[in-house]
């Protein structure tokens, strides 16, 4: 049987919720190739979403020029002095 324990599934479905189009179908696409033959329908299913969009991620990923590398989190200062 391919795929997910249904505990795993459900926190896969809870991130994806979260985030934005581009990421979703990168995320699927990834998940899909981690599964290798069948992948592609299951995550599909799992996401609700068309087996094409995570075709589209995976061209996405394949495309090394359009992932930024910009950083999310701000650099964290250190401690003042004199506290």
């Amino acid at each position: 049987m391919i795929g997910y324990d249904q505990t795993i599934e459900i926190k896969m479905q809870r991130l994806f919720s979260t985030l934005s189009e581009k990421d979703k179908r990168r995320y699927a696409g990834i998940e899909a190739t981690k599964l290798g033959h069948g992948g592609i329908d299951y995550i599909s299913k799992l996401f609700e979403i068309d087996p094409k969009t995570i075709r589209r991620g995976l061209q996405e990923l394949d495309l090394a020029d359009d992932l930024p590398l910009v950083r999310v989190r701000k650099k964290r200062r250190g401690p003042e002095k004199g506290s």
